[in-house]
């Protein structure tokens, strides 16, 4: 589906219009061939960098061909529970901003309901507030699991498998995250230098500030990361602790108990031994037992075994 939009600096609210105009913002969702034959022969778009921004693996980039700048990101999507990143292509042309993507960038909701700003006749403010929009939801995404993360490090003794699974789901998420987030940043780098798109010094001032916040993402998720890390390391290490503790008590036990079974055991033997026909003989070998049980008690308890 292509809608197409326009806004200029002195309107008060976007509006769609029917047909391409100098200065128009195009969102593309989920092109049929028609569609994409469209945005070929109107918007000269190349039938290669159209079929990568449909690829679910595509990877962050950027490059220009033909005065058209191709900028594909990775834009973060959340269903339910489930975190994930899919990518988008901004294509920035002479007179036109069309982002084309598999699915709805809700990203861009804010944007679409006038809540934000913009004007599609600025093309380089508006590329730069199209890509503030996405990190803005990393942030929110990126923030919400850190706090999940910090919640769960302060009571890392009661942690169960629920949790661990949940970490693993959060690690994959990260690692999703700084694949998209490092190479945005690199493309943004790429156009501070002016050669791609033309700059002004405000353009320039908040294309530096973007790439500030999306290097404070980078570092937040790797931080998070390794926060992750460092519990479930802790968390194998308190479960090792206590399984070692288990094991010398059963250990202990297992000794303190086999001296008296083992006495007992000779003497319920049918054969004639030591005292046996003495009167005291249970006595002293209750005694016996008593003693060596007390002793073995006392060395595995000074060895903190029990």
């Amino acid at each position: 589906m292509i809608t197409i939009y326009q806004k200029t600096v002195s309107e008060a609210e976007i509006k769609k219009i029917e047909t391409l105009k100098n200065g128009s913002l195009l969102i593309v969702e989920d092109p049929k061939e028609e569609e994409i034959s469209f945005l070929e022969k109107e918007l000269s778009l190349e039938d290669k960098n159209l079929s990568d921004a449909l690829d679910p693996y595509e990877v962050p980039r950027i490059e220009s061909e033909d005065n058209i700048v191709y900028l594909f990101v990775r834009v973060p999507k959340q269903e339910k529970e489930n975190i994930r990143t899919m990518p988008a292509l901004i294509a920035i042309g002479g007179k036109y901003i069309a982002v084309i993507s598999k699915e709805k960038i809700s990203a861009f909701d804010k944007l679409m309901n006038g809540k934000i700003p913009f004007a599609t006749t600025q093309k380089t403010r508006l590329t730069i507030t199209l890509l503030s929009e996405i990190t803005r939801n990393y942030r929110k995404l990126l923030t919400n699991i850190t706090k999940q993360v910090r919640s769960v490090s302060t009571k890392i003794e009661n942690i169960d498998n629920k949790a661990i699974l949940a970490f693993v789901a959060q690690e994959e998420i990260l690692n999703d995250f700084l694949a998209a987030l490092i190479p945005m940043n690199v493309s943004l780098e790429r156009l501070l230098n002016g050669r791609m798109i033309t700059l002004y010094d405000e353009d320039k001032e908040l294309t530096e500030d973007l790439v500030l916040d999306i290097n404070q993402l980078i570092a937040l998720s790797k931080a998070t990361l390794k926060t992750i890390v460092n519990i479930r390391e802790a968390y194998s290490t308190i479960i090792t602790n206590n399984l070692n503790r288990v094991i010398k008590l059963l250990t202990s036990l297992t000794v303190i108990l086999a001296v008296p079974t083992m006495i007992a055991s000779f003497y319920g033997m049918n054969v004639n031994l030591p005292f046996a026909d003495k009167p005291y003989a249970f006595a002293g070998i209750l005694a016996v037992v008593t003693g060596v049980t007390a002793l073995l008690l006392i060395v595995f308890g000074k060895k903190k075994w029990l």
